[in-house]
């Protein structure tokens, strides 16, 4: 209970728990996944499944293929350790991916346009720099989606992403 979340205490537990035996699958945040593939936390190439380098801003927004991470080798492309459980019986947690996409879909925003001025307007409570960086909640990500009118500020390539992120929540959250 007092441990640190770390590759040694990680191992420990599935190994009291008898991973190796039943080979659950796993879901939790990406700190944890990255303690159980290996990785060396989250630092420059913190994707499991891809080469995404997360130091890379210029191309965060252009670049759309990134290589498969072909290995988790310890030693090779920011594998630290031998891997405790393998990476297809890791299941990616809904919630992170749906702050990570709003993340991503408030970034590129255009700051300039009126939807991002509706943004601000609406979450008056949060912080610039919380939202120029597109940090929300679940709460505030429901509410605007239910918001009508923030659809209708929207337009050309930021209407076509909103419409598929709405998509991709929805499904997820099972509306």
């Amino acid at each position: 209970m007092h441990n640190k979340e770390s590759y040694e205490n990680v191992n420990i537990l599935m190994e009291a728990i008898s991973y190796d035996k039943f080979k659950w699958q796993i879901c939790g945040d990406l700190k944890v996944i990255a303690l159980l593939l290996g990785l060396q936390g989250l630092k420059k190439y913190c994707c499991f499944i891809c080469e995404w380098d997360s130091r890379a801003q210029s191309l965060h927004y252009s670049r759309k293929d990134w290589p498969s991470k072909i290995s988790l080798e310890p030693g090779i492309i920011n594998v630290e350790n031998k891997p405790v459980v393998e990476p297809s019986k890791i299941l990616l947690p809904s919630m992170h991916l749906n702050l990570g996409l709003m993340k991503n879909f408030v970034k590129a925003m255009n700051q300039e346009e009126v939807a991002f001025t509706n943004l601000c307007e609406k979450f008056p409570r949060l912080s610039e720099a919380k939202l120029k960086e597109g940090v929300f909640i679940g709460p505030q990500i429901r509410d605007l989606i239910k918001d009508e009118y923030f659809d209708t500020l929207l337009q050309g390539d930021e209407k076509a992403a909103w419409d598929i992120f709405k998509f991709v929540v929805k499904g997820f959250l099972g509306n």
